[in-house]
């Protein structure tokens, strides 16, 4: 196997990344590993790193809104292969996953070595996914939606985000050092791409993507 140079682990859960990289920097022994606790870490990694070979992304890192990073990362760093590492290993979470665009999906009781295997497999072009998991039918409308998020820029995505969190136009221009007005644009190209009126129903469309309840 050619060992990759650069894979990226975006999970906030600081023991859980000592513990697989404690593994997979001896097995990997030539490769960067870069990490990212939060959405905005992780953008800034992608930005400046996106050559890496793999992105290894836990599904509920802080800001991430369910599958939304998913698509985003999939449709604007197509060159990355994304392999899903999470707590959340019910059929429904795994089948969107992977019809979002992961190559891969590791439930985080899969023990390391297998961790690993995946990884292998990934990086060769292959799908990795747990072996108890048959792929179900798809859901058309949440395709929809995602087709709708994925064709968000970065810059539109990043504002989609704030409005999730429930930032004023103001605060948006204030953390993003440009004008209301040109939030206020944005906002108008966002609408028009979920296909909505407002910010409110534009939140609702990406709620859709979120993890279901079932998954917790």
């Amino acid at each position: 196997m050619i060992q990759p140079e650069k894979i990226i682990i975006a999970d906030d859960h600081p023991l859980f990344r000592q513990a697989l990289l404690g593994t997979l920097k001896a097995k990997l022994t030539y490769t960067t590993w870069l990490e990212a606790e939060t959405i905005e870490e992780l953008e800034q990694q992608l930005t400046n790193n996106n050559d890496s070979d793999l992105l290894l992304l836990d599904l509920n890192i802080p800001g991430a809104h369910g599958f939304n990073t998913l698509i985003h990362v999939r449709n604007h760093f197509p060159q990355i292969p994304v392999v899903i590492v999470s707590a959340h290993e019910d059929h429904d979470t795994i089948s969107k996953a992977m019809e979002y665009g992961a190559a891969g999906f590791v439930p985080k009781s899969t023990p390391v070595d297998d961790i690993y295997s995946a990884i292998v497999a990934v990086l060769a072009g292959n799908i990795w996914l747990p072996a108890s998991f048959e792929q179900a039918p798809s859901s058309n409308s949440k395709s929809n939606i995602a087709e709708r998020v994925a064709s968000l820029t970065q810059q539109q995505y990043r504002i989609l985000m704030m409005f999730a969190q429930g930032m004023l136009n103001k605060q948006i221009a204030y953390d993003l050092n440009v004008s209301e007005a040109t939030i206020k644009a944005h906002a108008t190209a966002i609408f028009r791409k979920l296909d909505v009126r407002n910010r409110t129903q534009a939140v609702i469309v990406i709620a859709q993507l979120n993890l279901s309840e079932a998954s917790f």
